[in-house]
């Protein structure tokens, strides 16, 4: 998301970096490309208005013609306009509300309501510690019940069923009162969507919301909806009094601007981003990460987070444990760390959270990284369990055969080893007080000097 709009104000921003004044002009010429870069990218026209006039009324104030770094100065502005643009900081999503707390989730039809319940049941399970019931009132599209309970099995969350001749505030109401028999923390109430706003839809959320007095009624958006993603936020704003908003499909290929516009139309933060398909990709929103992101400054933050949250320790400590024996890397290690690569959403995920000077620095192509992580995982299946523990056996009627199995050529199957052999002589030299160290750190979660340490 925002992958457009993040590389034109890059390359306006470039030709600011190091300069030794600001003048009337270079504002003016990078305030136009900042307002086509975000016309570009689907955000509304008022939106934009207001956002370039704050930018300009700052920009051409004493804050950056007394800058001893201008350029740096306006770039400063850009970055905290945009976090007031998203929301501001420091909005975080608390339960307060006496239990079970109700969380109503509202929008249009492919929004992606369904799935972002169970990611956010199965964030507050893991997060928050709290016993989650689930329930659907989405009556007109039986299918919708049943990938709730199914994704409910698969997080390890209740969910409450409900026959979809029983009217949506009714399953709702009897929703509240299992979550209150069963001591439940939270009810996730999923509603019903359409491809267009109307007012049957409009009455039946209301009614819903009536029957349960949520505590948290959460605007579902696709990022990539495009403007019919505001004339939607206009509409169920009208309708409920609004919470929080939900971005989903964050991951995609957009412009991303409409996420900008939901939150000033609505007036209410974006609390969630989901970035994947799984359960797992849903991401606490955070303002000023974002605008960091956008002007192409990275997340290594979130980054580290991120690893710290997904890769697999126990598994890090057995193969430093093992090289610390001296037993060696085989080609059964290397799968393991490729595919807890895959596991935080490969290549893609992050670069996405890397400056953007390292970026073009080391010219990594997403895509391209991606596919060679799943080739080399196809590779090392096609191998027997005695090749991958001693490659060094694999002669050249091998590679022709572990070729043919996985679907590449040798060439890509001598590369593999090469690079195999690359990180095994790496690991050697690890042994020792280098590797007790990072062992240590392990154990204790982050090493020091990490965020939050």
């Amino acid at each position: 998301m925002f992958d457009q709009l993040t590389e034109r104000l890059s390359r306006t921003l470039d030709g600011l970096r190091g300069r030794g004044r600001i003048t009337e002009d270079n504002v003016a010429e990078a305030l136009r490309e900042a307002r086509i870069a975000l016309l570009e990218a689907d955000v509304a026209l008022p939106v934009v208005k207001s956002f370039i006039e704050a930018v300009k009324v700052k920009a051409l104030g004493a804050e950056v013609q007394g800058s001893l770094t201008p350029g740096q100065a306006f770039i400063g502005i850009l970055h905290a306009e945009l976090v007031q643009l998203m929301g501001g900081a420091g909005h975080s999503f608390r339960l307060r509300a006496q239990p079970p707390v109700v969380l109503l989730l509202a929008g249009l039809q492919g929004a992606g309501k369904t799935t972002t319940a169970a990611k956010l049941a199965r964030l507050l399970q893991e997060r928050d510690k709290k016993r989650v019931l689930l329930a659907s009132t989405d009556v007109r599209r039986p299918a919708a019940m049943l990938q709730l309970e199914r994704l409910a099995g698969q997080i390890g969350a209740q969910y409450f069923p409900a026959e979809s001749s029983t009217a949506p505030a009714a399953i709702a109401r009897a929703a509240l009162e299992r979550a209150r028999s069963g001591v439940f923390d939270v009810l996730i109430v999923d509603t019903a969507g359409r491809l267009h706003v109307d007012a049957e839809l409009m009455a039946e959320v209301r009614d819903i919301d009536a029957a349960v007095g949520a505590a948290e009624r959460l605007f579902v958006v696709d990022a990539m909806a495009g403007q019919d993603a505001v004339n939607a936020a206009r509409a169920f704003g009208a309708a409920l009094a609004l919470t929080g908003i939900i971005l989903t499909k964050a991951d995609g290929d957009a412009r991303g601007g409409a996420a900008l516009s939901v939150r000033q139309i609505t007036g209410q933060p974006i609390v969630f981003m989901g970035v994947g398909e799984k359960t797992e990709a849903l991401e606490p929103f955070d303002a000023e990460r974002m605008a960091s992101r956008i002007l192409g400054m990275g997340d290594v933050v979130s980054l580290v987070e991120q690893v710290h949250r997904q890769v697999d320790h126990d598994e890090a400590q057995r193969l430093a444990q093992k090289v610390v024996k001296g037993k060696g890397f085989d080609m059964l290690d290397l799968r393991s760390q490729l595919e807890q690569l895959q596991k935080m959403g490969g290549v893609g995920a992050l670069i996405d959270k890397l400056p953007g000077a390292a970026v073009k620095k080391g010219a990594v192509s997403a895509d391209q990284g991606d596919r060679q992580v799943r080739r080399q995982i196809a590779i090392i299946n096609s191998m027997t369990r005695r090749e991958r523990r001693n490659p060094g056996i694999i002669d050249g009627s091998r590679r022709r055969r572990i070729a043919a199995g996985s679907g590449v050529q040798v060439q890509d199957v001598n590369r593999l080893l090469k690079q195999f052999l690359e990180m095994q002589r790496v690991m050697k030299s690890m042994k020792g007080g280098r590797l007790r160290a990072l062992m240590g750190a392990l154990k204790g979660g982050m090493p020091p000097g990490f965020p939050g340490r």
